[in-house]
């Protein structure tokens, strides 16, 4: 009865473990489609589902591997456990594949960054000099009280001091943004390194020793 009992428990868990395995299949096969393999963004994106999916297809793999296990009717090394072993190497392969792939992605992708984040530093150390120059101030000056944004009874030196105190409000605008904009962008790298490459490297080695578990 017991017996019975397992081996009905076994088969559930085989259906429920290749029903991860197909799915991650149509995870993939939905991107593939759409794509070329030359190109790169199309490259990030079958790699990035692939590590975003494998997990479920890791424990699909050890349901049918633990299905297999408690079918006292079929020890041994059966067809099924085979599947096993090259579904899991196949998968491991494409993980170990997938590294340099976020790797070079990475690289681009913080290149760019740095780039453009560069480019705001710029911008912001050449607001910091036209801020201290005589000139500015005067044209804000003559700014405001076109558009009647100063009372006309201030004096030049409120006038002044008003028009200083706009351009340091913009630039401590533009100083908090760049630093909101550096700590998204290390975020942005830590999440890329720890979620894609450091997840592939783990995934391939887990992966691999469900393959050598399905043959042992």
């Amino acid at each position: 009865m017991i017996s019975a009992s397992s081996g009905r428990f076994g088969v559930l868990l085989r259906w429920l473990g290749l029903t991860l395995v197909v799915l991650l299949a149509l995870q993939l096969t939905s991107v593939i489609l759409i794509g070329s393999w030359e190109d790169p963004t199309f490259q990030q994106l079958l790699v990035e589902r692939l590590i975003s999916q494998a997990p479920m297809a890791l424990v699909g793999l050890l349901l049918i591997l633990l299905g297999c296990r408690l079918d006292v009717s079929h020890e041994g090394r059966t067809p099924l456990r085979w599947v096993v072993t090259v579904v899991a190497a196949v998968l491991a392969i494409g993980l170990a594949v997938a590294v340099p792939v976020t790797v070079s992605a990475d690289g681009s992708i913080t290149a760019q960054t740095e780039q453009s984040l560069a480019t705001k530093r710029g911008q912001l150390e050449m607001a910091k000099q036209q801020s201290t120059n005589p000139q500015v101030i005067e044209q804000l000056v003559r700014q405001a009280e076109q558009a009647g944004q100063v009372p006309p009874q201030a004096t030049r030196e409120q006038k002044q001091q008003a028009a200083r105190g706009f351009i340091d409000r913009q630039l401590q605008q533009m100083q908090d943004q760049l630093k909101q904009e550096e700590r998204s962008s290390v975020l942005a790298l830590n999440q890329r390194r720890f979620n894609g490459t450091a997840s592939a490297v783990v995934l391939a080695v887990a992966f691999t020793l469900v393959a050598l578990a399905a043959v042992l």
